[in-house]
């Protein structure tokens, strides 16, 4: 009889069940027989056929839908990140990271995980090893990153109800996406790092301008969300970025789906949109770097 192939996925989680404890009542966890997570008092989660943990503790409702992320992943796919993603794997490798045998990064937020995905192939180097482990409360997400990207460790789970023991983690990327930073504090290790990036406003102008013309949506300020940032880090850098993405109708088509700016805009306005004459994007991001306080 032929010995049973593990998926690397769930590989990866029993080499990594360390970080791991339970959201229900935070006792330790192991692997049963790669089908659960269990921990000390028998709370049990599932892993998926594809290797991912489901750590949600009820059914959450939430507009990023399958379609929307599986938009989102050909987008990603298509270069349109592609200079972010460079970016961010640049601060990573020039930071002087102090572990004892590997860099275990989370990407919280993490969608259908092409970004946490692209980063880590980009910096493996094989001098230094990374781990990178996604998390998202989208279940359709995390199903996409699961089947996409092998290399990684996927979860669904509530960032407030979060999985991971203290300290567990030397960076954790925050990609435009909501910060929780009382449980960013608690997991990342001493002097931890956090990379968060925000949108600019300039970021998706043509979609903005199309959708929201004249009304109080066309522009937009990340003042607010980088003074936070501050009172919460130690700012040690900030970085900011701005191209211009070629795109065709296709891909604009996903795009649109992709963004939460048309959530609210009618079918018939879409429509006009795709049928303009746009042939690029405006992107435009401001990339913080902080510091964990150790206070």
């Amino acid at each position: 009889m032929k010995d049973k192939i593990i998926p690397l996925g769930k590989m990866k989680i029993k080499n990594n069940i360390k970080v791991f404890k339970c959201p229900i009542c935070e006792s330790s966890m192991e692997i049963v027989e790669y089908n659960s997570l269990r921990c000390k008092k028998n709370h049990c989660f599932d892993l998926s056929k594809n290797g991912y943990i489901n750590f949600l503790l009820h059914n959450v409702k939430t507009e990023y839908n399958r379609s929307m992320l599986e938009s989102r992943n050909i987008i990603c796919k298509s270069g349109f990140f592609t200079p972010l993603i460079k970016k961010i794997s640049e601060i990573i490798t020039l930071q002087q990271i102090k572990s004892s045998n590997k860099i275990n990064i989370l990407d919280i937020g993490c969608g259908e995980g092409s970004h946490l995905s692209q980063i880590i192939e980009n910096i493996s180097n094989g001098s230094i090893s990374y781990e990178g482990i996604g998390i998202d409360i989208s279940k359709d997400g995390i199903h996409i990153a699961s089947r996409e990207y092998k290399e990684c460790i996927w979860c669904v789970g509530d960032l407030t109800k979060n999985p991971f023991k203290n300290q567990s983690f030397d960076i954790i990327l925050d990609v435009l996406s909501p910060s929780n930073y009382a449980e960013f504090n608690r997991i990342l290790k001493k002097n931890g790092l956090l990379i968060k990036v925000v949108p600019g406003s300039n970021y998706l102008r043509e979609l903005r301008d199309a959708f929201y013309n004249e009304t109080e949506k066309e522009t937009y300020s990340n003042e607010r969300v980088i003074n936070h940032f501050k009172k919460n880090y130690q700012l040690l850098s900030t970085h900011s970025l701005e191209y211009k993405a070629p795109i065709d109708k296709t891909n604009l088509e996903h795009l649109i789906s992709m963004t939460p700016l048309s959530w609210k805009v009618s079918q018939e306005r879409i429509q006009q949109v795709l049928h303009s004459d746009i042939q690029e994007i405006s992107v435009e991001f401001t990339i913080l770097l902080g510091q964990k306080s150790n206070d």
